[in-house]
């Protein structure tokens, strides 16, 4: 992100220099949370050519978390642009070449789109939704709009950039704050604003990062998104004549959480991962997956979880064969070792491996093999 400069009569710690060492970190913190944000966009909505393994356990971890620490990280970084280029971005527009109007179109579209990327993204980890748009849509588009203003704008204006990288930081201001203390403090902030939020999904931080949206708190010793009350399931998951119904073609059978709990059990430590960014791991126990598909002749395919709520977009999921067949793979009927807590898909629910949390489905109803 540059805008062209014309010399002025007096130094100041406004200018190319520092503009064009701020865009450098921003720019690798917005091309990480492009292909971050991709790689989540595709594990959940998948198209038929995108493969997403089991192992790493804690790869989607890994990923989403570093998605929304850099996308926070980008925020301070930016505004500092901005304050860097402020005083030609409302230049009177006086179009002269091809090139400049590329130009001028090139900054409009990405300074639009990054800061709808990072503010909508910011209050999506809030989970606050004061749009009526589907974000994960919207975001994923914008996402490409923002990447292409970014390459065209790199690409007309790299002459400009190197130039001013190639000059040194450091000419006293005539007055005021010099050029080195705005970089430092831009960068400085992006630390801060990092860390003040990574300890959701990094434990050892935890205590530092005030401004986390989830603690790692919760019950059973995991944070909750969705509540049974929210979710409108806490009387039917309490129902005594409580079935989940496991399909594999033309066999079926019904099993209550007693006749769950008799078939032989496992566990797994496996991380809950979600969008939103945050993470925490905990210990898990139930039936292996493929054990219980066993049960009605199960031979391969992708299976479809479908959850005790009536409606809402995550209220399935389809889990692919490689998924299935993973020996971590659990219907889960315990975490930490204590029975599930209703807020965490009693009477079962699903846990895989390096799946995003909205894919985690609770309170399981239904397990079918897709046609």
């Amino acid at each position: 992100m540059s805008v062209s400069w014309r010399p002025r009569p007096s130094a100041s710690a406004r200018g190319p220099e520092v503009a064009a060492r701020v865009g450098v970190p921003l720019g690798i913190a917005l091309l990480v949370c492009f292909v971050t944000g991709l790689l989540s966009h595709w594990i959940q909505h998948p198209p038929g050519w995108f493969w997403w393994p089991t192992r790493p356990v804690w790869l989607y971890r890994l990923t989403q978390g570093t998605h929304v620490v850099c996308g926070i990280a980008a925020i301070p970084l930016l505004l500092v642009k901005m304050w860097a280029v402020y005083p030609r971005l409302f230049d009177r527009p006086r179009p002269r070449s091809p090139l400049w109007i590329a130009e001028r179109g090139s900054i409009a579209l990405l300074v639009g789109s990054v800061f709808f990327e990072l503010t909508t993204g910011l209050l999506n980890i809030a989970q606050y939704y004061p749009w009526k748009f589907f974000f994960p849509a919207a975001h994923y588009a914008m996402g490409y709009l923002a990447i292409g203003a970014l390459a065209v704008h790199l690409a007309v204006k790299l002459p400009v950039i190197r130039d001013a990288l190639s000059r040194p930081l450091e000419s006293p201001p005539a007055s005021g704050i010099s050029r080195r203390a705005v970089l430092n403090a831009a960068l400085v902030s992006a630390t801060v604003a990092a860390v003040a939020v990574a300890g959701q999904s990094v434990p050892f931080l935890r205590r530092v990062s005030v401004l986390a949206p989830r603690s790692g708190e919760g019950p059973q010793g995991v944070p909750v998104n969705r509540t049974a009350v929210s979710a409108g399931v806490a009387g039917p998951a309490r129902d005594a004549d409580y079935r989940l119904v496991v399909i594999a073609g033309e066999r079926r059978r019904e099993f209550s959480r007693a006749e769950l709990l008799a078939l032989p059990q496992a566990g797994a430590v496996l991380p809950i991962a979600c969008v939103e960014g945050w993470s925490a791991s905990a210990h898990w126990s139930g039936v292996r997956l493929r054990d219980l598909l066993a049960e009605v002749g199960y031979t391969g395919g992708d299976v479809r979880c479908e959850s005790l709520e009536t409606a809402g977009l995550y209220r399935s999921s389809v889990l692919p064969a490689r998924h299935v067949t993973d020996r971590d793979t659990l219907i889960a009927l315990t975490v930490n070792g204590q029975t599930l807590d209703l807020d965490h898909g009693f009477p079962c629910r699903l846990i895989a491996p390096n799946r995003p949390g909205v894919l985690q489905t609770k309170w399981l109803s239904r397990i079918e093999v897709v046609p």
